[in-house]
């Protein structure tokens, strides 16, 4: 937000402090010649309105981009935007062929229920009879692949196999969508398997008002009992911002109308759905409150009633690494039985492992199938998981620093530069903060600080930042703004990846201060709350 006129001062500032022809030194005026060519190249971009608009959206990035040359000079920041995005438009559609978005999804079911539903006098003569028998009774596979054509068309490729019991088959299909326009978008499906035959429909998704959409989805089922149509369409509106309504009509095999309304919002979501059908009519309500912590907990309960019987579901969710989300579902109903419910996302892929527990509602199955994920989950968290992530950023770390090792060696080199070059003008600031009482730096740092059992560690973690602060005063004021403070004149990154804190000892009025700034944290002194008692 400087304007052009603080700037210049700023300017002005900075190149009477690494002006070459002020040192005599030839180390120091080789060094001051490289800070003063970097001070003006800073200029050249702010100065105009141009590339400050660019650099400001941007960064140094924006700045590299290629096309800028052949671009109109524009006025506004918004312009400037329009133009960036234009560009990098022309550039993904170079890539399009180079782009593909694969799903999965693995469910393997296991039949559990020998564990609690046994029979002990059928196997008393049976070898082996002693431990319960546990079965996978079901696989299902899934995958999908998208594949962009042009800007508007995509073709989405997608295949399953199942087994059930020693039966199984599977399918294969091919859909082409064209995006017509900025309010809908078609798609045409191809499909064929063993145990259908072939399989063609239509889908079109339309925004009929920015609040509201509808989606229509025709398809023919051929097989050996003849053609099977089915149509389906979904009625959807904005009721709020977080709110939304849907209407469904479902005609075919199983013909049935469904509404429900689902609120989504940053803590919590909610959703009531009621649906008339054949065979099946019922009621659900469910419930998930979103925690805002770093692991993005989530606990969820459900009910639903209906012609089938009554569920009941709870479980909860966690992200145990930067690309996966583990939960644990427990199913308890009539006539269902009780069943743990267990999945894990891992990006674009989903694995998801049914365990069918009992057909009767045991209390023993519902307590195992709550307490005992809870346990493995701790168990396996503080052992394997958090030793794994730990390991895992450290490695990240090293690598970061590894390959930013050069460029924070000439960082480095640069800032001891700037301090040496600042030790004339530091000195003149402070005799004129002493002759009326005011600003001081006493000490500053700038880094990690790391707790006392690691103290070896604190020389490489923390830097000595007194000179560049006291540098930075003016007028008895030091501020700074929400921005790393590694980019200030003097400054460098002493922890590349780490958590960053400014710690300033000052003497204001002759009185002691001290204040711990986090990195990207503004900081304005002298202030009262930062004095320090003369009893402490």
């Amino acid at each position: 937000q400087a304007s052009q006129e603080e700037l210049k001062a700023a300017y002005r500032r900075l190149c009477m402090l690494y002006h070459p022809d002020k040192h005599r030194d030839p180390e120091l005026k080789t060094q001051a010649e490289r800070l003063f060519n970097l001070v003006h190249q800073a200029y050249e971009v702010l100065s105009d309105p141009q590339t400050r608009a660019i650099y400001d959206i941007y960064g140094r990035r924006g700045l590299e981009m290629e096309g800028w040359e052949v671009v109109e000079r524009k006025r506004t920041a918004a312009e400037i935007r329009e133009e960036f995005e234009r560009l990098q438009r022309e550039r993904e559609e170079r890539r399009l062929q180079q782009r593909t978005n694969p799903k999965g999804t693995i469910s393997v079911g296991i039949d559990a229920t020998d564990l609690f539903d046994r029979y002990d006098e059928e196997y008393e003569d049976v070898p082996g009879s002693s431990f319960p028998q546990i079965e996978i009774n079901k696989m299902h596979i899934s995958q999908s692949i998208e594949a962009p054509l042009t800007s508007t068309d995509t073709a989405i490729l997608s295949g399953n196999l199942s087994t059930q019991n020693g039966n199984g088959g599977g399918s294969i299909n091919l859909a082409l969508r064209r995006v017509t326009s900025a309010k809908g978008w078609g798609e045409l499906e191809f499909g064929a398997g063993d145990l259908h035959g072939p399989l063609f429909g239509l889908k079109i998704f339309r925004n009929l008002t920015p609040r509201c959409f509808i989606t229509t989805n025709c398809a023919l089922q051929f097989s050996s009992r003849g053609v099977r149509p089915g149509l389906t369409t979904v009625l959807a509106r904005n009721l709020d911002k977080n709110t939304m309504g849907y209407l469904q009509w479902r005609w075919g095999i199983q013909s049935a109308m469904n509404t429900s309304i689902v609120r989504d919002t940053k803590t919590s979501h909610f959703t009531v759905a009621m649906q008339l059908g054949i065979p099946h009519s019922f009621m659900m309500v469910s419930y998930q409150h979103k925690f805002q912590d770093e692991d993005q907990t989530r606990v969820k309960g459900s009910l639903k009633a209906g012609f089938f019987g009554t569920i009941v579901e709870y479980g909860a969710e966690r992200k145990i690494s930067r690309h996966s989300v583990l939960g644990a579902t427990v199913s308890v109903g009539v006539p269902q039985g009780v069943s743990l419910k267990i999945k894990l996302n891992r990006a674009s892929q989903t694995y998801f492992f049914p365990v069918h527990l009992t057909d009767q509602l045991l209390p023993s199955a519902v307590f195992y199938a709550t307490v005992g994920p809870l346990v493995v989950y701790f168990a396996m968290h503080r052992l394997v998981i958090k030793p794994y992530l730990r390991a895992q950023k450290e490695r990240e770390l090293e690598k970061q620093r590894e390959s930013t090792a050069s460029d924070i060696l000439q960082k480095k080199q640069e800032a001891e530069a700037a301090v040496q070059l600042m030790q004339e003008s530091v000195r003149r600031i402070i005799e004129a903060e002493e002759a009326k009482m005011g600003l001081i730096v006493v000490n500053a740092w700038y880094g990690k600080f790391v707790n006392d059992n690691s103290r070896k560690n604190e020389k490489v973690k923390v830097i000595d930042v007194t000179v560049p602060l006291q540098c930075l005063v003016k007028d008895s004021k030091l501020i700074l703004t929400e921005a790393s403070k590694a980019g200030l004149p003097g400054f460098y990154d002493p922890c590349v990846g780490e958590e960053k804190s400014l710690k300033v000892l000052y003497q204001f009025r002759g009185v002691l201060h001290q204040v711990m700034s986090a990195d990207n944290e503004a900081l304005r002194i002298p202030k009262q709350s930062h004095r320090i008692d003369a009893d402490g």
